[in-house]
């Protein structure tokens, strides 16, 4: 229990104050005329003055309240770094030990992974767990970390609001020491077949080793290739992009023992690809309604380079006329088949019929050209069902399907096939299952497919348009010269534009139109979307890799139409950590970065305490190394320095809650009036006295 003085004046102050001077000015008066019973007067106004102040005892009593000792706790992923979570959970055992012993109460408060890859952010921590605690009972704060937050410059503020001294408790070692590679310089934009440069840089953290750094390279999750570069010093690495669309390009150093961590030895970007121009070579056998499809249809994309040829004059058209006098381009065969042809991305052969104008050498070249990557696309119409079909000459190994002969010259509408549901150049086209929903054909040939590709096909199952791959190119082929009907709208017209698009992007490689294909990429939401597009009826389990090395198996969902999709998250696949995924499923690979390929916790993983010492020092506190050991607990008072040989410190609060406040009169008022009373008696008794005593002294002069 403490007791409290207070008064409660009767009278204003104004009017004590002005009584308290009159009240000694009396008693100089009194003073200055030698009244000798001027001390009894002065009580009396003393004891008078004091009651009207009104003075009054508060009675408290107290409950005493603990010190409480904030530990903030770096949970982030640098952590895990080797013996860092070793050396923070046995500090904090030792904390709470010390703690205990001095009856103070501990506070543990995390300070988690910053979401979207900020890395460690104490201070929305240090806020939340300060707002959480009674100021007055804070006598301390420990901080078990690293020592490196990536908000820093936010930090000076809170440090300079606290109460109590603040510690920094590092968990790594000066032994630490590591090696980052950082892409300092790339392109967003390339083009395809043209070499780019990437400039990178190795750096040597702490005591690492200088020596040259093993740099493997991917491209889309293709094996990777090897490269010695330099430590310390800027490079450059040349590029070239295969195809258009988004490629993932993988940078990864060969960890060396001894290293921190491989976490920040790896760096990935994308790059987007652009096709500079796509060259196309049009081959037209002869003039007819098909021929100004595949132009309007050529011609409509700004990027492409068309070279159309057509046969005018066939060998065996004699009419007469000098060949001086024609006006015909003589067909530079030697050039575009010979010289030029890996130059072309797209040949296409309209109704192409072997009249001697292309001898057969020619023809084998066009195949060696799809066996080296080219692609080729054969509009067929009557001439190949005859002998003069192309099925006859070198080009006809490589041809999906072989004519039977017959030529059928009836109507027929196109349908999709189960394959054809599902490969992408015709997937999504047929508006509604079974239904006839495209116009008719008046003319199909007769096919006898060799590929299990065939994507569209008559009414009565036979091959209308296959696919295939033949070594590294493509090759296509379309049984009817009658798509240029749904050009025209007849019978309800088709989807002629699309179909040809696709089948003419597919054979040059778009990565968005492959029919067995793997994607993967990042959402808005930070999750990862794994996307299958296959011709078969099951995909298997998707292998999974992730930035720490872990792997598991993931489950594929169907969405109809041979695409397939699974999603990476935190719920599948919990605390996900952020870098370089790498997915497998069969024969296929793929690749996505979820945040950063190295993320900033690992940029700099080496233990630092310059970032917290000049915060913590105007505290009384400072940075303690624990792989010098713990240090032991003190109380210290305030303003004396909080750490020393062996020690860090903190200092009491001396809380309380109240828990019963009474407040009486210091005297009761009976008392004061006694006082002034007793003492103005005595005043005028001694003056009396006084008095008498000199007038019996003067009689007896007298």
């Amino acid at each position: 229990m403490t007791e409290t003085l207070f008064f409660t004046p009767l009278v204003p102050w104004a009017a004590l104050v002005t009584l308290s001077v009159l009240s000694v000015l009396a008693l100089l008066l009194a003073i200055w005329q030698g009244l000798v019973g001027w001390m009894f007067r002065a009580i009396a106004l003393i004891a008078v003055l004091v009651a009207l102040a009104g003075p009054s005892l508060q009675e408290e009593t107290r409950d005493p309240l603990p010190d409480i000792l904030l530990v903030m706790v770096d949970e982030t992923a640098s952590q895990s770094l080797p013996g860092r979570s070793a050396r923070r959970d046995a500090a904090l055992n030792r904390l709470r030990e010390a703690a205990a012993a001095q009856s103070v109460e501990l506070v543990v408060k995390p300070v988690p992974d910053a979401a979207n890859g900020q890395g460690s952010l104490l201070a929305p921590a240090l806020d939340q767990a300060l707002a959480d605690i009674p100021r007055a009972q804070l006598a301390g704060v420990v901080i078990l970390s690293d020592g490196v937050f990536h908000d820093a410059a936010r930090l000076g503020a809170r440090f300079a609001e606290l109460p109590a001294p603040a510690h920094l408790m590092q968990t790594g070692s000066r032994q630490d020491w590591d090696r980052r590679l950082t892409i300092t310089q790339a392109p967003r934009f390339a083009v395809t077949g043209e070499e780019v440069r990437v400039h990178l840089r190795v750096d040597a953290l702490g005591s690492a080793p200088a020596a040259s750094a093993r740099l493997s390279l991917s491209i889309d999750g293709d094996p990777a290739s090897h490269h010695d570069i330099p430590v310390g010093l800027e490079m450059e690495l040349p590029l070239v992009l295969d195809h258009a669309g988004e490629t993932v390009v993988h940078l990864m150093l060969e960890p060396l023992e001894g290293e921190l961590t491989d976490r920040n030895n790896q760096a990935a970007l994308r790059i987007n690809g652009i096709r500079d121009r796509l060259r196309v070579l049009l081959i037209s056998g002869e003039p007819h309604p098909g021929t100004r499809t595949w132009r309007n249809l050529l011609k409509s994309d700004a990027s492409v380079d068309l070279v159309h040829f057509t046969i005018l004059r066939p060998p065996e058209k004699q009419d007469g006329v000098p060949v001086n006098e024609l006006s015909l381009i003589p067909f530079p065969t030697q050039e575009l088949f010979v010289e030029k042809i890996d130059e072309f991305d797209l040949i296409i052969f309209d109704r192409y019929r072997l009249r001697g104008i292309l001898p057969g050498a020619y023809l084998e070249s066009v195949r060696r050209y799809v066996e080296r990557g080219g692609a080729v696309l054969v509009a067929a119409g009557p001439e190949f069902a005859s002998v003069e079909s192309l099925s006859r000459s070198p080009l006809g190994e490589v041809l999906p399907a072989r004519p039977s002969g017959q030529v059928i010259s009836s109507p027929m509408r196109p349908e999709l096939t189960d394959t054809g549901r599902r490969h992408p150049v015709t997937q999504g086209l047929s508006q509604s299952e079974g239904a006839p929903t495209w116009g008719a054909w008046l003319r199909h040939l007769e096919l006898e497919p060799d590929t299990e590709q065939v994507v569209m096909q008559t009414p009565d199952g036979g091959a209308l348009m296959a696919l295939s791959r033949v070594a590294e190119g493509r090759v296509a082929l379309i049984g009817s010269d009658q798509v240029w009907l749904w050009a025209r709208g007849y019978d309800g017209g088709g989807p002629q534009l699309e179909l040809l698009r696709r089948l003419a992007h597919w054979m040059m490689g778009e990565p968005e139109l492959e029919e067995e294909a793997l994607n993967a990429e990042e959402t808005p939401e930070g999750d990862i979307l794994v996307t299958r597009q296959t011709l078969a009826d099951e995909p298997a389990a998707l292998e999974v890799e992730a930035p720490d090395g872990n792997g598991f198996s993931l489950q594929m969902q169907s969405e109809g139409g041979g695409r397939f999709s699974a999603l990476l998250s935190n719920e599948n696949y919990a605390d996900a950590p952020l870098g370089v995924y790498r997915f497998s499923q069969g024969d296929q690979q793929a690749v996505a970065i979820k945040g950063d390929a190295a993320p900033v916790e690992f940029a700099d993983p080496l233990p630092r305490d310059d970032m917290l010492r000049d915060l913590t020092s105007p505290t009384g506190g400072g940075v303690w190394a624990l792989e010098d050991g713990m240090p032991r607990l003190r109380r210290v008072r305030v303003g004396q320095r909080a750490i020393g040989n062996g020690w860090i410190g903190y200092t009491p609060r001396d809380a309380f809650v109240s828990r019963d406040l009474r407040v009486r009169p210091a005297l009761p008022a009976w008392i004061w009036l006694m006082v002034a009373a007793g003492a103005l008696v005595l005043g005028w008794w001694f003056e009396g006295r006084r008095s008498d005593d000199l007038e019996d002294l003067t009689a007896k002069a007298g």
